[in-house]
């Protein structure tokens, strides 16, 4: 047996310390390090996994809705950034910029990407011509970099990886209509296969994307109440197509601006991940979206191996044929005990036991990563068994979360209220807004609240702003966040 200093290490309870908690769990996880450079991570392997899933499944999606992808510079001049005046003050602050190669000073400065509007924009310039050209569905895999003042991994780091959607159509309609299928597929992945609920809706004129005509989003609730914005689809409308002259001769042989769109989702999704479903043992996956759903545990004395692990093997292999993503841990360095600890702690959502006794009774024993519980099964039912078993751990971890968020999520009645719900109690506050950016500014200022979003389907409607008391225009979602 290993002594307990062998054990994985304490994690900072989430009531003690949230923010340290996370810190602990991605830590401990092994899914990052830091980088020498400030405000930048290295993904290690298991957290890279947890990316590269999601790039499969919302690739999948993306190219299910007739999306193709490609991939443009990531250096981008400065004039094309003047073309949008206001899409080039939203993100100057943070804009890093390339002015010298070598001792030579450029003829103009090249901006880091922050975002791809501007480069994509001007090459759908040269490519589109006719209304035969249309529509353009492009998305592109890619890192950019904002030069933030406050990082935390995943969340808000200066570079990070992210897919890019841009598009390009003939007409308002299409547009708007692909704005809003865009946002379908972000909730059916968000929801479906990292069992995270969302608040859907359109931002506010001072949240919404600099150039934008309407920015719609996906707003989640982490542990600790705070708001994290999980993806977001932007309706441009002309605005970039102006700028940047694109036009197409259409059915009427008449030259028009497109109409375009953009959306993206970014690794800031994995923190979302580990905050919604974490606790305090670590981190805790939905089954459709980790790496390795099962752990395989040997367990039973030395002198039963080769007894207990050529069964185990054949487990493994009997499990994998049927689309199971399962691994064995066989070494021999650490106890059985430990291997649980770890195990639970990087969240993998079942681990089975198997051992002398086991295979003497024909049967193996299920632990879920969710509640803890155990449950023997036979042998001759596990491949059945696990599958069912998988989707019920799913389920239940997005019944959990939903509950959560209705749990945390009240009406504010006035302003001292909306201050108790998001710093004391800690979640969302929905109010009544007249549509005044004076009165939204008023909120932040006094309670550090922030707009998450005007929800499509609000559990009320508000007749009078939280504010100033005048007649409500909208009912709006507040909340702190990151």
């Amino acid at each position: 047996m290993a002594k307990e200093k062998d054990f994985v290490k304490e994690i900072t309870p989430q009531s003690e310390d949230f923010s340290r908690w996370y810190l602990d769990t991605i830590t401990k996880a092994d899914l990052m390090d830091y980088s020498p450079v400030r405000g930048c991570i290295v993904f290690k392997p298991d957290g890279y996994e947890l990316w590269e899933a999601c790039q499969r499944e919302l690739d999948r999606r993306f190219k299910a809705t007739g999306h193709r992808n490609a991939y443009f510079p990531l250096f981008i001049p400065e004039s094309f950034f003047e073309k949008e005046k206001e899409h080039v003050a939203g993100f100057n602050p943070e804009l890093p910029w390339v002015t010298e190669v070598g001792d030579a000073k450029l003829e103009e400065r090249l901006a880091i990407r922050p975002t791809s509007e501007t480069i994509i924009g001007y090459m759908y310039s040269q490519w589109i011509q006719s209304y035969r050209d249309l529509p353009v569905l492009i998305n592109q895999w890619a890192n950019v970099v904002r030069w933030e003042k406050r990082t935390m991994p995943f969340l808000r780091t200066s570079e990070f990886l992210w897919q890019e959607g841009h598009t390009a159509h003939a007409t308002d309609q299409e547009a708007r209509e692909e704005t809003m299928r865009m946002l379908d597929v972000y909730t059916d992945f968000v929801e479906n296969e990292l069992a995270i609920p969302v608040i859907r809706g359109q931002k506010t004129p001072s949240e919404k994307f600099p150039g934008a005509i309407a920015t719609y989003s996906l707003e989640a609730m982490m542990k600790d109440g705070k708001a994290l914005q999980a993806a977001t689809s932007h309706y441009l409308g002309e605005n970039f197509a102006q700028g940047f002259d694109i036009k197409f001769l259409d059915r009427d042989n008449e030259r028009k601006f497109v109409h375009t769109t953009s959306w993206g989702m970014s690794t800031r999704i994995l923190g979302a991940l580990i905050m919604v479903h974490g606790d305090d043992r670590g981190l805790q996956l939905p089954p459709r979206i980790a790496p390795t759903q099962v752990m395989i545990v040997p367990i039973g004395p030395a002198k039963t191996r080769d007894r207990v692990l050529p069964a185990a093997r054949q487990v493994m292999n009997a499990l994998s044929d049927g689309g199971i993503r399962v691994q064995m841990d066989a070494s021999e360095d650490q106890s059985p005990g430990w291997k649980f600890n770890e195990y639970e702690m990087r969240g993998v959502p079942v681990r089975l036991e198997l051992g002398p006794r086991d295979l003497d009774a024909d049967q193996a024993v299920l632990a879920r990563r969710d509640t803890g519980e155990k449950e023997t099964v036979p042998l001759a039912q596990i491949t059945t068994r696990i599958p069912a078993l998988l989707a019920e751990i799913q389920q239940s971890m997005f019944t959990r979360a939903q509950e959560f968020q209705r749990e945390h999520s009240r009406i504010a009645a006035n302003l001292a209220d909306l201050h108790e719900i998001v710093r004391t109690e800690r979640g969302f506050a929905l109010v009544g807004w007249c549509g005044s950016a004076a009165c939204e500014e008023k909120i932040k200022e006094e309670t550090g609240a922030t707009s998450r979003n005007i929800p499509f389907s609000p559990p009320a409607h508000i007749d009078v702003c939280v504010t100033c008391g005048q007649k409500a225009e909208h009912t709006v979602w507040f909340a702190r966040s990151y």
